[in-house]
């Protein structure tokens, strides 16, 4: 009885740790995409700026 508590405990942490790795790079991923579009975003506000003092 006691090692099925265990087995169950340990499989229960297994399945939540690796969920939380898998929420951690869809975070991550989405992180460098929202800098890569705020840059982007910068980039063209400042050429449109310099096309515009033309």
């Amino acid at each position: 009885m006691k090692a099925n508590i265990i087995l169950f405990f340990l499989f229960t942490n297994l399945i939540l740790l690796s969920s939380c790795g898998a929420v951690e790079t869809v975070f991550k991923a989405g992180m460098w995409w929202a800098f890569f579009l705020v840059g982007l975003v910068v980039v063209l506000i400042l050429f449109l700026i310099s096309k515009a003092k033309k």
